[in-house]
């Protein structure tokens, strides 16, 4: 009984192939732009052959100063699919299971929801196996970093461990 709800379930994720795109659609907007400027960059790499979709959020946060500026952080999870790049409708890319995951961080400042030239939006982007600590903290230093430069004294993410 148990082998033959186990299969059901199994079935089930073959049958509906991608909750990605829900994950993607109930981000709040400002995520999403995030997101997309993270694929954007990740597409123009020569070496990637696969179209790419949001997989989950691993952390967000932003901080609002006022007069409609915030400061975006997000931690998220890429997955390859397999659909070649460039595919324009993604609703029938199915997911892969034999590539890692890319890990994203994007952080930025935007203004009145469009996602600001200055300071300089920071994407990086890595497969997970590679990703090491001091990948971890240099990339919180520079979202940090991203706050202060632009005069205001903003902590985006702490690097302490819990």
């Amino acid at each position: 009984m148990a082998a033959l709800l186990l299969w059901l379930f199994s079935l089930s994720f073959l049958a509906f192939p991608s909750y990605a795109q829900e994950d993607y659609d109930s981000l709040p907007e400002p995520y999403k732009k995030g997101v997309d400027m993270a694929l954007e960059k990740l597409s123009s790499h020569a070496s990637i052959l696969h179209h790419f979709l949001f997989f989950k959020s691993v952390e967000k946060s932003e901080f609002e100063p006022g007069f409609d500026v915030k400061y975006i952080y997000h931690n998220f999870y890429l997955k390859a699919t397999k659909c070649q790049k460039g595919t324009v409708d993604s609703s029938g890319c199915k997911f892969r299971n034999d590539r890692p995951l890319i890990d994203c961080v994007t952080c930025y400042k935007t203004f009145i929801g469009e996602i600001e030239e200055q300071p300089n939006p920071y994407v990086h982007c890595v497969h997970r196996p590679a990703l090491t600590e001091d990948m971890r903290t240099s990339r919180a230093e520079r979202c940090n970093d991203l706050g202060y430069s632009s005069g205001t004294p903003t902590l985006l993410l702490s690097t302490g461990k819990n």
